[in-house]
């Protein structure tokens, strides 16, 4: 049995004071309020807050922070940096390089992440002999960087979509591809996840996977697994992968994933920037998460998505730091806020507990983690203590802190119980040179 007091803690749908949490075997048995301190609490003097869940992530696009500037241009030559990152790593390499990120991750207050894993075989396009090589090594390196991981496999397919048709994959996109959703579906069948990972399943996007493949995997896919994980995808998140839908199908990609009945209850659109109304009632109606990534949004010069409209139209929000452009969900937070503000010229469009319900409850969901993201009897033991006294969050309200914080003022992080961040150190010590060290050996990718 462990016990911590928190002089203010941000407990389901209200703030709290004084509050004593006690976990045994990783879940919270009992949550107090307005008690004082006791002789063996372990006493945080910021604000408690739930664990952040990082809905999504590309952990490689890491190695891309500050180099892909020099030249503006578009997402489009963004990609092929980024694809020449891909084109360096082996499973020996992303662990290193994932361990790192993953570590920043948990300083930065997250205590789960959603890996859209792609980077599945050589850079040859064959199978390692372990055909899960690089899944196992973003799970050893969550292990030991002390976040919870949840695997979205992706199934990646053809190299594109143009007016004529879907394109045959480049040879860096070769390592993305199992070739067939079956392929795909036996080869994420046949590895066995440590304890606490979980597995769910990922279509990259609808340009990278045909229709009749959509169908397919829409029969394979629930089947899998005896108890169904979540589904991502990414949707809409340019303005020429819509343009090419609706001059191939006829339809939006939205329209497109609904009529092959990939749109439910335990699916994730990531990005949702650019969508029609009748996309918003979609999703909406669904129950479909949105899962924004304002900064990347922002370093993408991807646009800025519905949020607002999504969540009146039945859609749970979720974010991600994708890119990792910042590892900061404080910033992810405000970013879905202020973006809200600069295109309807009003202040307050999230209320506090509903940013932070996003970042945190419904995250976790959003991750197959039901039972996660609260500080409540039964609910897994995560917590992050947020410093009230810092340069940036002094004066700050307790229950307004999300405006004024960053990933700096984490100074305590719990995951079931284990103290992973104390006063603003990780367990494996500093992170920079793990992170300095692993980016050195992948060059640059100009």
């Amino acid at each position: 049995m462990i016990t911590f007091w928190a002089a203010y803690a941000q407990l389901p749908g209200r703030a709290a004071e004084r509050v004593r949490l006690t976990a045994v075997d990783g879940r919270f048995t009992s949550v107090e309020t307005d008690v004082a301190p006791g002789p063996t609490d372990t006493r945080l003097s910021g604000v408690v807050l739930p664990g952040f869940a990082n809905a999504h992530s590309h952990a490689f696009h890491r190695a891309l922070r500050g180099r892909t500037h020099a030249q503006g241009g578009t997402f489009w030559t963004w990609r092929q940096q980024m694809y020449a990152t891909a084109a360096a790593l082996d499973p020996d390499r992303y662990f290193e390089l994932a361990r790192a990120v993953y570590a920043e991750m948990v300083l930065a207050g997250m205590t789960a992440v959603g890996e859209f894993h792609y980077l599945h075989h050589d850079c040859a396009g064959r199978r390692y002999a372990d055909p899960n090589a690089m899944t196992a090594a973003l799970a050893a390196a969550a292990g030991e960087a002390g976040i919870r991981l949840t695997v979205l496999d992706v199934c990646y397919l053809s190299g594109g979509l143009t007016a004529g048709g879907h394109l045959p994959l480049d040879p860096v996109q070769e390592r993305f591809s199992d070739g067939s959703v079956d392929a795909w579906a036996e080869r994420v069948a046949s590895w066995t996840p440590p304890d606490g990972v979980i597995v769910g399943s990922a279509i990259h996007s609808v340009r990278a996977v045909p229709e009749p493949a959509l169908a397919r995997f829409a029969e394979v896919e629930p089947g899998m697994a005896d108890t169904v994980g979540p589904l991502h995808v990414h949707l809409s998140e340019q303005p020429a992968e819509n343009a090419a839908v609706q001059e191939f199908y006829g339809c939006t990609p939205t329209e497109l994933l609904d009529r092959n009945n990939l749109l439910t209850e335990r699916t994730s659109a990531v990005h949702a920037t650019h969508l029609t109304p009748g996309d918003i009632t979609r999703l909406g109606r669904r129950a479909t998460y949105a899962c924004f990534c304002p900064t990347t949004e922002r370093d993408l010069a991807d646009g800025i998505g519905p949020a607002r409209a999504l969540a009146a139209a039945g859609s749970p929000l979720t974010l991600g730091s994708d890119q990792h452009a910042v590892i900061d969900m404080f910033a992810e937070i405000r970013g879905l806020e202020m973006h809200e503000r600069l295109i309807s010229n009003e202040r307050g469009r999230f209320t506090p507990t509903e940013l932070i319900t996003a970042a945190t409850e419904v995250g976790q969901r959003s991750l197959g983690r039901a039972d996660a993201g609260r500080i409540a009897v039964g609910a897994p033991a995560d917590l992050v203590e947020i410093d009230l006294a810092s340069i940036r969050t002094a004066g700050s309200h307790a229950d307004q802190v999300i405006y004024a914080a960053t990933a700096t003022d984490v100074k305590t992080v719990v995951v079931g119980g284990d103290t992973v961040v104390r006063d603003g150190e990780h367990r494996l010590g500093s992170i920079g040179p793990l992170l300095t060290k692993s980016l050195a050996q992948l060059g640059d990718s100009r």
